[in-house]
């Protein structure tokens, strides 16, 4: 992170992990001001991990409900009552979801096309499957540059499957500090009246 910003990248809007402790910290200490996203698919994984597989349907069922919210006020009330279904018997898996709720909900800040993006880092980690699937068989790359040079092209390669982010053109806007209330662009003079 510290080189990224030396060489001169402006701190993230948002930053979407799972619950890995040094990429978190490492935002915190270099771009203090980015805003986080936690993955709900590893939040979902973890959460039905601390549950019996009986209940896994009705669990999952549960989460989609906050994911698929219409807006955070729903989604706040899907946790609700995710809480009530399972916090009883099994107090430690909503925690999972309670004590996250705010890192979990940010995705309702940005634009509404963007939320699917937003929710998982599974896009950034699918970029790196072939490179896995290569190395995995290859045992390795052999020397740095050779890694490199492998990395670079299969990465190259997969390029031409990838989708475009759905609402490319509101990037700008996010980036440029537009404000986003439940997906909705709002206008300044909206924010005035609501002040």
């Amino acid at each position: 992170m510290r080189d990224l910003k030396k060489r001169g990248m402006r701190a993230p809007e948002l930053a979407v992990g799972d619950g890995a402790l040094g990429f978190w910290g490492a935002i915190r200490d270099v771009f203090p001001t980015t805003r986080h996203q936690r993955d709900w698919v590893h939040k979902t994984s973890n959460v039905l991990d601390s549950l019996p597989k009986s209940v896994h349907g009705r669990a999952k069922a549960a989460i989609k409900e906050i994911t698929e919210a219409e807006d955070k006020k729903h989604a706040e009330g899907a946790i609700e009552e995710f809480a009530s279904e399972f916090g009883a018997k099994w107090p430690k898996a909503v925690s999972k979801i309670v004590e996250d709720k705010d890192a979990l909900l940010t995705f309702y800040d940005y634009p509404a096309l963007h939320w699917r993006h937003l929710r998982t880092t599974n896009p950034i980690e699918s970029v790196f499957a072939p490179v896995r699937a290569r190395t995995d068989i290859t045992k390795g790359p052999g020397s740095r540059e050779a890694g490199l040079s492998m990395i670079y092209k299969l990465i190259e390669v997969a390029e031409g499957r990838w989708r475009k982010l759905t609402g490319a053109h509101l990037v700008a806007l996010v980036r440029a500090g537009a404000r986003f209330v439940d997906g909705e662009l709002v206008e300044r003079s909206e924010e005035k009246d609501a002040a």
